[in-house]
């Protein structure tokens, strides 16, 4: 008998599907366009910028045959700036996600269904802060794969850390809303925070739920005990008045 399979993705199915991601690569070597289910990629030639999904980005990188251009929002003064929004202007809510590049007067037809994650919100001309929704695991696979192409890696990696830690409280906070027909709003959550704290969410959800059922019990029990009661009383009196 097979095992029921966990609601929502998990964080190593979050992290592959993060490598669809588009990031903008600078090549080493020349490279005729690749044909891909999704698409040709766009032929490389140096040192004109490309965007190619991550995989292939990090496949190229290890060959030593392109580097990595990261993208603005995980530069230093953007993620400061994102935290900075996080703990001291918004410390009740998340910070925005990214815009949309096209405005709803000038936006193609074609663009009209795109949202998170299908924006290119990770590529080098992708709005500085914002972070995208695949950030959290997209910061930790460019600062693992391409440290030497992010300007001062481990301020970067000190940032995600805090923004990480920032905002993992807020979605346990936001848990309070909950109790009694509160209404959370997680506009901004990244992927990666939705897989990891979903366990979290739906338990307390699920004991609110039960606590819930209990209190109705609780209720309707008291209101048959004072009912019965009252009745009780009301038939005393009535066999007194007959004798």
């Amino acid at each position: 008998m097979a095992l029921p399979l966990p609601q929502g993705l998990t964080p190593l199915e979050v992290a592959f599907v993060c490598e669809m991601e588009m990031v903008t690569v600078i090549p080493r070597q020349q490279l005729k366009s690749q044909d891909l289910i999704a698409g040709p990629t766009p032929g490389l030639r140096p040192p004109h910028r490309a965007s190619l999904p991550l995989w292939f980005a990090l496949l190229l990188k290890r060959q030593r045959r392109a580097n990595i251009l990261p993208p603005p929002w995980l530069l230093p003064s953007s993620l400061e700036k994102i935290l900075r929004h996080e703990t001291e202007i918004s410390p009740d809510t998340f910070s925005p996600p990214p815009p949309h590049p096209h405005p709803i007067s000038t936006r193609p037809a074609a663009t009209d269904h795109l949202a998170p994650p299908f924006l290119p919100s990770s590529t080098a001309d992708a709005p500085p802060g914002y972070l995208p929704y695949h950030w959290l695991e997209l910061g930790d696979i460019l600062l693992e794969a391409c440290s030497d192409d992010i300007p001062d890696a481990d301020r970067v990696r000190t940032l995600l850390r805090d923004l990480r830690e920032v905002r993992m409280a807020k979605m346990r906070a936001s848990a309070n809303d909950l109790e009694g027909g509160g209404v959370s709003s997680f506009k901004g959550v990244g992927a990666m925070e939705i897989a990891e704290g979903r366990q979290f969410i739906v338990g307390v959800m699920d004991g609110l739920r039960k606590l819930g059922a209990s209190r109705e019990v609780a209720r309707r029990e008291r209101e048959e005990d004072e009912g019965g009661g009252a009745g009780g009383a009301n038939s005393d009196d009535e066999e007194m008045e007959m004798e």
